[in-house]
């Protein structure tokens, strides 16, 4: 049997998770014997669709047998979906509720089908972290990805479930990248309501916005000011070994959430389907925890 070719897409190389994403797959390619193409969107959904569309219009010998991708917009592409399938080619959708999914598996010849966390669900955890660490209640800095997004969206959902009602939310946007963090806290330190504002926590939707906001305190230049905003305590998600973990190992965060890489499971999944005419479920989801358990986690007021 020829060697199976997959085209994973994939937001941006500017973020850890992202990259990590990149190393799971290619990680699980080596593993399964799989050809892998990885292309990054440059966190632009045009970019993304015309890099997608590129590979679906080429000869029928040139396709990927399957395509893994991670939507940068809210939309997962769905015309772009139903091209790939039209072609004879499968279609996985990494960290979305892809609503036509569902519909497209009712005449597929080719597995369709997604892989996430269960966004509401971190954001739940955020939530508890924010109560065992504010038992008495206060104020947190919260640092969402972009409006489009849907893990954004879902993420504050959860994270409004289970946070106290004594825990009050100042809310700021980003990219998912530190350097859109860092202009976000940049800009919302120069209002005159946050010189007086007094934040308990500051918590980040990724990682690498949570180090973003780090690096935009880190530069106030009042040197007492500059301190008490580091003091304060920030907490992440993601939890990539290399960054996440390893920040809040060295102190620059005080907890994150892990949220492990999903093309690697959807490469599995996809080898199973292909080669072994497996029927595969509509969403396969992976399992996230907090770093470090709740249980370890303290009062910091």
């Amino acid at each position: 049997m020829r060697k199976l070719k997959f085209l994973i897409s994939l937001m941006t190389n500017e973020n850890d998770y992202q990259l990590e994403q990149a190393n799971s797959a290619e990680q699980a390619a080596g593993r399964l014997g799989v050809d892998i193409q990885i292309l990054f969107a440059d966190n632009d959904t045009i970019t993304q669709s015309t890099q997608i569309l590129r590979a679906i219009q080429v000869e029928p010998k040139d396709r990927p047998d399957a395509i893994v991708f991670e939507p940068v917009g809210g939309t997962a592409l769905p015309q772009v979906a139903r091209a790939a399938i039209n072609a004879g080619i499968g279609w996985s959708v990494l960290n979305r509720d892809a609503s036509y999914i569902a519909e497209l598996r009712q005449s597929s010849k080719v597995p369709i089908f997604g892989v996430s966390s269960d966004q509401v669900e971190v954001g739940r955890i955020a939530g508890r972290q924010c109560a065992v660490l504010l038992p008495r209640g206060g104020s947190i800095l919260y640092i969402e990805g972009p409006s489009q997004s849907s893990v954004a969206r879902e993420r504050a959902i959860g994270m409004q479930e289970t946070k106290p009602a004594n825990i009050h939310v100042s809310m700021l946007k980003g990219q998912w990248t530190e350097e859109s963090a860092r202009r976000a806290v940049d800009s919302w330190l120069k209002l005159s309501t946050s010189q007086k504002a007094t934040i308990d926590l500051i918590v980040s939707q990724n990682d690498a916005m949570a180090i973003g906001a780090r690096k935009a305190f880190q530069e106030v230049p009042n040197e007492n000011e500059r301190e008490r905003w580091l003091s304060i305590p920030f907490l992440g998600c993601d939890g990539v070994p290399k960054t996440g973990q390893s920040w809040v190992r060295s102190g620059l965060l005080l907890a994150t959430i892990l949220t492990p890489p999903s093309t690697g499971p959807a490469i599995e999944m996809l080898v199973d389907a292909l080669k072994n005419n497996r029927h595969l479920p509509e969403r396969a989801l992976v399992v996230c925890a907090s770093i470090p358990p709740l249980e370890n986690l303290r009062a910091t007021k």
